[in-house]
């Protein structure tokens, strides 16, 4: 898992394109989804997610400012997309941890997170479409900031020892039937 490369995305109103937010979130082996909510409750159809729901963490935010500041308080840079942004995903510094703020599929990103992220970038294109949709800019996107700061840091991933030991421990028990008789035995044998 890497947790140095965060996803972010603000209003969604799709259900289907949250849901492919957060399947391929997981499917890159990113650990953090960021969900900024000031109008619009941000609800995945479960169906699309195929249970990737369940690996990664959901953090949610009343507004873009909030998710900012905590993000840079854990030294992320923050990182609005933009179709005419100057940086593309491949002028990013990976060097450090960063995350990206994608937009609603009608208005993009609104203003106040423009403002409160600390540089825009944006995903090539070489055709005559304006834009890809939401859940394809995420993967186009994500995929290729995760690739190049795992070839930075020169591993997979990057989780420190206990919050992989409590993913561990919360994904086991997502999938061993029976896990609290488990637990409640060895605690007991204690």
């Amino acid at each position: 898992r890497l947790a140095s490369v965060a996803t972010a995305v603000e209003d969604t109103y799709d259900p289907h394109n949250a849901a492919a937010t957060i399947r391929t979130t997981e499917a890159l082996g990113l650990q953090d989804l960021h969900v900024i909510e000031p109008h619009a409750r941000f609800s995945a159809t479960k169906g699309v997610t195929r249970g990737a729901h369940r690996w990664i963490d959901l953090h949610r935010w009343p507004a873009a400012e909030a998710a900012a500041t905590h993000l840079r308080s854990h030294g992320f840079r923050v990182y609005a997309t933009l179709p005419d942004a100057t940086f593309s995903v491949e002028d990013v510094d990976v060097s450090t941890p960063l995350a990206i703020l994608f937009g609603n599929e009608h208005e993009g990103l609104s203003p106040a997170a423009i403002a409160a992220c600390d540089a825009s970038i944006t995903v090539p294109m070489f055709g005559f479409t304006e834009s890809y949709n939401l859940s394809v800019t995420v993967g186009l996107a994500m995929s290729r900031l995760a690739a190049r700061r795992r070839a930075y840091i020169g591993a997979p991933g990057d989780l420190d020892p206990a919050r992989r030991a409590r993913l561990r421990a919360r994904w086991f028990a997502l999938r061993i039937r029976g896990v609290v008789g488990i637990v409640e035995r060895i605690l007991a044998e204690r």
